[in-house]
């Protein structure tokens, strides 16, 4: 069977993309794939896609575009190897994938843009965490992740609630239970680092206490590191940043040189756009060079 012949699938020209690709993406997720007819590679990967679109059956759309018939939309695109791959939601592009791919692989793109019904309880979780009820919240994560394993998404979250519930051993059975490329993504590593420093500042973490031992003995780098935690438990990331230089400044081998990772956790906390996260990573620059 001819897989444009498929439903959910679509041949795509450079007239049709605004309404076929960037609109259609406000609804559900549209793949494109830009091949040709000479291209032995996008050949083997068209049955991989035929078998993805029947199994998602209609969770997205693949927009097949043909490089030697829609050069224009080639060229709009940068198309300069084949096959390459697309991925739009919401009218934007969010993936771009080079070359044939594993079925697998393809799967688990899919799956971090299309909603899923543990999707919901994601939602309803962090509004019962926000709002105290975090055993509730916890229990309903725990039902959808029994219920759907394979959504990362929600492993993540609920390795969080976790953490924050002071569940580490749980959380941290959660994050490892994701696969390799997943558990080095951005919101996987954020979790990471937090369940990381809250283990660091203790579970008898009293900040108070904390304070008043490093005012005692500002050169002990273990308790001010352990300060540096805590802070950053509690939300306090400029007073956590800057006790994690202080110890690169003075005392930079402690611990196999553990404030220069603290502060690059503490980045993939904040996230790098953060303003916080550009000023201290010029300061460490500068102190380690």
């Amino acid at each position: 069977m001819d897989i444009s012949d498929l439903p959910h699938i679509t041949d795509v020209t450079v007239e049709s993309f605004p309404a076929l690709v960037l609109e259609r993406s406000r609804q559900v997720p549209v793949l494109v794939d830009f091949w040709a007819e000479w291209c032995g590679p996008c050949q083997m990967q068209m049955p991989v896609l035929a078998r993805l679109v029947e199994d998602y059956a209609g969770k997205f759309v693949l927009a097949k575009v043909n490089t030697d018939e829609q050069r224009q939309l080639a060229t709009q695109h940068n198309i300069r190897s084949l096959p390459t791959m697309h991925l739009y939601k919401n009218g934007e592009r969010v993936e771009e994938i080079l070359a044939a791919q594993t079925e697998s692989t393809l799967r688990s793109l899919l799956d971090r843009y299309i909603e899923q019904d543990s999707d919901r309880l994601i939602v309803q979780a962090r509004e019962q965490f926000e709002a105290g009820a975090t055993e509730q919240a916890l229990a309903l994560l725990e039902t959808a992740h029994t219920e759907n394993p394979d959504n990362h998404q929600l492993t993540i979250q609920y390795s969080e609630l976790s953490v924050h519930n002071g569940q580490l051993e749980q959380a941290e059975q959660l994050l490892d239970s994701l696969p390799h490329n997943v558990r080095n993504e951005p919101e996987a590593l954020r979790v990471r680092a937090l369940l990381d420093f809250t283990r660091s500042a203790g579970a008898d973490m009293d900040m108070a206490e904390l304070e008043k031992a490093v005012a005692a003995s500002p050169e002990d780098s273990a308790l001010r590191y352990r300060l540096g935690a805590a802070l950053v438990v509690t939300g306090n990331m400029e007073a956590a940043l800057e006790s994690f230089m202080h110890i690169l400044q003075r005392d930079r081998q402690y611990n196999d040189d553990a404030a220069r990772k603290a502060l690059l956790a503490v980045f993939e906390l904040l996230g790098n756009e953060h303003e916080l996260s550009g000023r201290y990573r010029r300061r460490m620059f500068t102190a380690l060079h």
